[in-house]
Parts: C-alpha cells; sequence; structure tokens
C-alpha cells in the first residue's frame, strides 16, 4: 500500500476495488481533462461531449476493463477517429491518467488500469496514424 500527503497528512492509498472507486477515478480525470488546455478543447468544443451521458459510460468502460463487468457495450475507436489529435494529445492523455491513479489510488488494478491506459493510447493513436514517436506513451506512463 502506498501513501501520499494529501494538506500535510499522511493518506494511505488503496487500490481500486469497487464501483465507486471507478467513479472517483472517472471523475477526477476527467474534471482534469476538462482543466486541460490542449485537451478540454478537443472534449468540449470539437466533441462537444454530453459529459451527464459520457461519464456513466466511462464508469461501465473501466468497470468492464478492471473487473470483467460486461456492463460496457460500445465501440469506442470510430468517435475517437474523426477528431483532430496529434501525438501530444494522447501523451497528455495518459500523463493526467496516470496522475490521477497515482494520487488517488495504489495497487494492482492500479497499475492494471496505468497499463491500459497506454495500452488504449498507443492503439488509437497508432490506428490513427499520429503516433511518432512509439516510446512517448511509455515514457508518459512511467516518466524518467
Amino acid at each position: 500500500m502506498s501513501e501520499s500527503v494529501l494538506r500535510g497528512k499522511m493518506k494511505t492509498l488503496c487500490d481500486l476495488e469497487t464501483s465507486e472507486d471507478v467513479k472517483t477515478l472517472v471523475e477526477s480525470f476527467y474534471g482534469k481533462v476538462n482543466r486541460d488546455e490542449l485537451l478540454s478543447p478537443v472534449f468540449n468544443e470539437i466533441a462537444a461531449v454530453d459529459w451527464a451521458e459520457h461519464l456513466p459510460k466511462m464508469y461501465r468502460f473501466w468497470e468492464s476493463m478492471l473487473f470483467g463487468a460486461r456492463n460496457y457495450q460500445g465501440a469506442p475507436f470510430p468517435k475517437h477517429a474523426v477528431l483532430p489529435v496529434e501525438q501530444e494529445h494522447f501523451e497528455r492523455w495518459v500523463g493526467l491518467f496516470v496522475e490521477t491513479i497515482d494520487e488517488n489510488f495504489a495497487g494492482p488494478k492500479s497499475e492494471q488500469a496505468k497499463n491500459s491506459a497506454v495500452c488504449i493510447a498507443d492503439t488509437f493513436a497508432q490506428r490513427m496514424g499520429v503516433l511518432t514517436d512509439p516510446a512517448a506513451l511509455s515514457r508518459a506512463r512511467w516518466p524518467e
């Protein structure tokens, strides 16, 4: 178990274990995305994401990825394939995702989530033809 300093107090971090944990992860992560100068315009202006609809889908997606819940039905790639994004967008997305996990969770499922995020970003970036530096997403996951 890992510890983190939060407002001068030590906070013991638990692993991702429940649907509530996934909800915390997703809401914290997308809160960062919404404040990010590179990603926010893509999500909010170009894609015009309906957050009330999108967040519950992301809860189900990550519950399926991490816990095998099988409650996510969808094909995420086609919606992303049309977005005007570059490798730097994927790097930032991975970086914010990893940062969010590290701030809130620690353990095997947390590591699985971070690894899954890198794989998802890598797959999407490759399929979209924007991955110019194959090691970049790993560096976003494991900074030097």
